[in-house]
């Protein structure tokens, strides 16, 4: 048995500032409110290699080492976790499509499993990454379809 999720969510904004936005890998702890910090190890203009590091939980921080293979031209985003922790394997597709001018569908696809000694198996798993998908993915979309800020103070 093997751990799958499949969210997605619409963002009224374009598909280039959606991509570019989301795969600037260095600002994703101002874009997810559950990390605090990323080292860039590797990096070109199609992938990322990178260490992730959360905000503690529970008076415990996690961290790993994960890469990114991005495909601009068909909006897609191959991922996995290099350094697995309590995975077997965590294997991430991102998608993003066009629906209008100005608005994105952002899929998110994990397939996973869980090792047997981790804390929880993958059907709880499937529910904790559900849940906070839909936490990360509404506050990306808060983020990407605010008004820009002009930086003049009124």
């Amino acid at each position: 048995m093997s751990g799958h999720t499949d969210r997605s969510i619409v963002i009224h904004a374009p598909l280039h500032r959606v991509w570019e936005t989301t795969n600037d890998v260095a600002g994703w702890p101002q874009l997810f409110t559950e990390y605090a910090a990323v080292e860039i190890l590797e990096q070109s203009p199609t992938y990322v290699r990178f260490r992730l590091t959360t905000h503690p939980e529970n008076g415990q921080a996690w961290t790993w080492v994960s890469e990114r293979h991005l495909d601009p031209t068909t909006h897609t985003v191959r991922a996995r976790r290099v350094e697995t922790g309590p995975f077997d394997y965590m294997d991430i597709r991102w998608e993003y499509r066009a629906l209008a001018d100005d608005e994105v569908e952002m899929r998110w696809i994990q397939d996973f499993h869980m090792k047997p000694e981790a804390p929880v198996d993958d059907d709880g798993m499937a529910r904790r990454i559900n849940h906070n998908t839909g936490i990360q993915m509404a506050h990306i979309k808060a983020i990407l379809e605010a008004p820009p800020t002009s930086g003049v103070a009124p």
